[in-house]
């Protein structure tokens, strides 16, 4: 099942966010079989304030393990994580859903 990961950085988070990067990417590796698609959400000067994750996983529990378990996280950078179940339509520009 799919689910959508929308993570938003803390306010000024900038800084924890860069010190973290290579525990949150080391993790990922780990995951990467469970990741339909995943990427930093950018603000308005493009710089990080929030991550984007796709996941197939068996359910919504896996995938608030995944997202407790990132060290993003762990170092309380995000202010807002939502879950939402996801539903795709289109896949590399063809329709592959009603």
């Amino acid at each position: 099942m799919l689910f959508a990961l929308i993570c938003t950085d803390r306010p000024g988070g900038l800084d924890l966010r860069m010190a973290t990067r290579p525990a949150h990417l080391a993790f990922l590796e780990t995951q990467a079989a469970k990741m339909v698609s995943a990427g930093a959400l950018l603000d308005q000067d493009g710089k990080p304030c929030g991550s984007l994750f796709v996941l197939d996983v068996a359910d919504r529990a896996e995938a608030e393990a995944f997202a407790a378990a990132d060290p993003y996280a762990t170092a309380k950078l995000f202010e807002s994580t939502k879950i939402r179940p996801f539903r795709q339509v289109y896949k590399d520009g063809v329709k592959i859903a009603p």
